[in-house]
């Protein structure tokens, strides 16, 4: 700095907090290694001691240890037991419809009119002829009887016998068709009034009243049509790896067959997350298919509410081990490391250890841990995200609530 400029100068100014005191230092004037060491000294608010944190808080508990069930899951659909597809049995105009459209029907409701006039004028018609073929008829054999006790005084020749004979034969075969077209006459009569071969739910009426319909003679006319839904079919496909799993169990004594064993099964309809239906076993197919190499086999549900109809589809499960004792532990508590499974297990000094697990199936909404636990290890079920592997932790005990699906009570 030239010493006759004449501009004051004015050293930088440091501000510093201590507390709630706010100093302020001017050097003026100082040489700059003054300067900085007045700086150094000034801001030096560094000297205090950081305080280490706990270790993180955990959730822990132990497997719970059950006896358990493996099951095979499969997607099926439902089939109705009985369907059927109500037409008209003879021809004529509809008079009235019976029923409402998607209504539940029971067998022998009256569904459809059809005109049944007609058919009452040939009925009316038939009886007039069944009387006259039985008037003949009796005639006939009052004619027979006398030539009987004529032919014995050779007043009437056996010729004469034979023919009354046969008069009476043919009057009497008379008398039969007769019977018959009154017969046809009267089911055409019952057939006009179509009713409900089964019970179950009516479809929509497909004809309206004043509208033509043919019947059987000429291609009967689609009226409507009807489902069984109580009890209901479900059909899935086995694949064949688990239908020779399911074999070797059956040979070994570890698991019925359902070809003659009605073994339990369990639905659960989409949108469900766990099962809601119970069923049985009811029929499996007697070769694989050709084409996909899989066991077309079928369970009966009940449907007591009617609410699954035919054409759904669900998951359904049956038993596919004999039970076994097993470790269990909520899906929560197992984390994924590329391909592997792992679970956090807290060890005696606190540290975090991780264990590679082979899952199974769930069971009440806990996984079965088939390797990689032991009855008393505590594996974290809460707070995974603070748990690292080798580093301490602060465990603790997760409460008994007598829920399984938590895993809160080993």
């Amino acid at each position: 700095m030239d010493v006759a400029d004449t501009t004051e100068y004015r050293a930088p100014a440091i501000w510093r907090d201590r507390g709630s005191l706010r100093y302020f230092a001017r050097c003026g004037g100082a040489p700059i290694g003054m300067l900085l060491a007045l700086a150094l000294v000034g801001c030096d608010d560094k000297g205090q001691s950081q305080v280490t944190p706990p270790p993180p808080p955990v959730t822990v508990s132990q497997p719970v240890k059950r006896t358990v069930t493996d099951w095979d899951e499969f997607t099926g659909r439902f089939e109705a037991i009985e369907e059927v597809q109500v037409r008209a049995r003879v021809g004529g105009f509809i008079d009235r419809v019976a029923f409402k459209d998607g209504a539940i029907v029971k067998a022998g409701d009256l569904l459809y009119v059809i005109d049944p006039r007609p058919f009452e004028a040939v009925a009316l018609e038939a009886e007039g002829q069944l009387a006259d073929a039985r008037a003949k008829g009796e005639l006939a054999k009052r004619d027979l009887d006398r030539a009987l006790s004529l032919v014995q005084s050779s007043a009437v020749s056996e010729q004469s016998v034979d023919q009354r004979r046969q008069a009476l034969q043919a009057a009497r075969a008379a008398e039969t068709r007769a019977k018959g077209a009154l017969r046809v006459a009267q089911l055409n009569i019952e057939f006009s009034h179509v009713t409900a071969p089964i019970a179950g739910r009516v479809s929509r009426r497909l004809v309206t009243p004043g509208n033509l319909v043919q019947g059987s003679e000429g291609g009967a006319t689609l009226l409507t049509s009807i489902v069984s839904l109580d009890p209901i079919y479900m059909y899935f496909d086995v694949d064949e790896a688990t239908y020779q799993r399911n074999s070797k169990l059956w040979f070994e004594g570890k698991r019925p067959s359902s070809r003659d064993t009605s073994n339990p099964v369990q639905v659960t309809l989409s949108g469900e997350t766990k099962p809601s239906h119970d069923g049985k076993m009811d029929f499996l197919d007697n070769r694989l298919d050709d084409s996909t190499a899989t066991l077309r086999s079928r369970a009966i549900i009940p449907n007591k509410d009617l609410s699954i109809l035919p054409g759904q589809f669900g998951r359904v499960r049956i038993i596919g081990s004999a039970p076994y004792e097993a470790l269990l532990i909520p899906d929560t508590a197992i984390a994924t490391d590329q391909s592997r499974k792992i679970v956090f297990v807290v060890k005696e000094d606190n540290s975090v250890e991780a264990r590679s697990v082979v899952l199974g199936p769930l069971d009440e909404g806990l996984r079965v841990i088939r390797e990689g636990l032991k009855a008393e290890d505590h594996v974290i079920v809460d707070g995974l995200q603070r748990a690292r592997v080798g580093a301490k932790v602060t465990p603790t005990m997760a409460t008994p609530t007598g829920d399984k699906a938590t895993g809160a009570t080993p």
